[in-house]
C-alpha cells in the first residue's frame, strides 16, 4: 500500500514538472532585460537576456518585450510574433550578420511586427538589418536601421529576398540610413509587395529604395535623400512597378531611376536637386501635382489630371 501511494505521488510530482516546463515553453508575453539570464524562463520578474531566448518560449502570436536599455543579439524569427522595444533603447547589433531573419520555410503564413527597435550593423558592418526570406507579413515600426554595408546583394537595411510568392513587407515612421542600400526586394517566384510610409531613407551608399524581379511598391509621405544611387530605383526588365506619393525625393544622385519595361506613378511629390532628377526607359505616369526642377522629363512620360 506504501509503495502505490508513494508512485501516486511520485507521478503526480512528474506530471506537475511536465506541466510547468510545457506552460514555459508556451508563453504568450515574454521579456527581455540588459541584465536578464538566458537561464531565466523570460518571465516579467525573471527575463532573458536574448531575443533569440525570448523567441524560443515565446508561442506563435505572442509578444517579446524589453525591460531596460539593451543589446540583445540577432534573432531568427519562424513565427507569428512581435517584438516591442517599448520606450527604452532595444538594440540588435549584427556585425558580419543578419540582425533579424525572418523564415517560415516557404509557408507565406506568419505576422512579424518588429516596433521600437535599433538595429546597427556597427563599425564593422552587418549582413543585412533585417533580412525577410518568406512570411506572410512583416511590419517594421518605429525602428532605426543603420551600420548594414556587406557587399551585394546584401548590405541592405532591409533585405527582402523572398523564396515564395506573396509576402508584404510594411516599413512605417522609420529611418534607414547608412547601409549600402536601404530596402532592397526580389522574389524567385510570384510577386512581392514593399509599402514604406511616412519614413526617412537617407545616406545609403547605394540606392533608397531598389525593386528587382517582380516586386512591387509604394512609397507614401517620406523623404528619400542624400543616397548615393537612386532614391527610388526599378531594375531594369524586372516585371516591377512602383508608386511615389506626397514625398521627397533630393539630393540623391539619380532622383528616380526607371529601367526599362518598368513603370513609375508620381503624385504629390518633390523631386529636386538630385544630380540627375530622372533616369527614365521605361514610363513614368504623373499626376500633375508634383514639383521639379527638371524642365522636360525624359522617356515615356503619361500626364494624368484628376479634375
Amino acid at each position: 500500500m506504501v509503495r502505490i501511494r508513494t508512485s501516486v505521488r511520485v507521478f503526480a510530482l512528474l506530471s506537475f514538472t511536465l506541466a510547468l516546463s510545457a506552460a514555459a515553453q508556451a508563453q504568450t508575453r515574454t521579456w527581455v532585460d540588459g541584465v536578464g539570464d538566458d537561464l531565466n524562463p523570460c518571465s516579467r520578474t525573471a527575463p532573458c537576456r536574448t531575443f533569440s531566448k525570448a523567441h524560443s518560449v515565446t508561442s506563435a502570436n505572442g509578444e517579446i518585450n524589453a525591460v531596460s536599455p539593451g543589446s540583445y543579439g540577432t534573432v531568427t524569427i519562424t513565427k507569428s510574433i512581435t517584438i516591442d522595444g517599448g520606450d527604452v533603447i532595444a538594440a540588435i547589433t549584427s556585425t558580419g550578420a543578419n540582425g533579424v531573419s525572418i523564415n517560415d520555410s516557404g509557408t507565406n503564413t506568419i505576422v512579424v511586427t518588429l516596433r521600437n527597435l535599433t538595429i546597427n550593423g556597427m563599425a564593422s558592418g552587418g549582413t543585412n538589418g533585417i533580412n525577410f526570406i518568406s512570411g506572410k507579413t512583416l511590419n517594421v515600426d518605429h525602428c532605426k536601421i543603420a551600420g548594414n554595408t556587406a557587399a551585394s546583394p546584401n548590405g541592405g537595411g532591409i533585405r527582402v529576398s523572398a523564396t515564395a510568392s506573396g509576402g508584404t513587407v510594411n516599413v512605417i515612421d522609420s529611418m534607414i540610413f547608412n547601409n549600402r542600400v536601404g530596402v532592397t526586394a526580389t522574389t524567385t517566384t510570384g510577386n512581392v509587395t514593399v509599402n514604406v510610409l511616412r519614413s526617412v531613407i537617407t545616406h545609403n551608399t547605394s540606392d533608397g529604395v531598389f525593386l528587382d524581379a517582380r516586386a512591387f511598391a509604394t512609397v507614401k509621405g517620406s523623404k528619400l535623400a542624400f543616397n548615393g544611387g537612386a532614391g527610388v530605383s526599378l531594375n531594369n526588365s524586372a516585371f516591377n512597378n512602383a508608386t511615389v506619393l506626397d514625398s521627397e525625393v533630393h539630393h540623391n544622385n539619380i532622383g528616380l531611376f526607371v529601367g526599362t519595361g518598368t513603370t513609375l506613378k508620381l503624385g504629390g511629390s518633390g523631386v529636386n536637386q538630385n544630380s540627375t532628377n530622372f533616369s527614365n526607359s521605361g514610363t513614368i505616369v504623373t499626376f500633375c501635382d508634383n514639383s521639379t526642377e527638371t524642365v522636360t522629363i525624359p522617356g515615356a512620360v503619361t500626364t494624368t489630371c484628376l479634375h
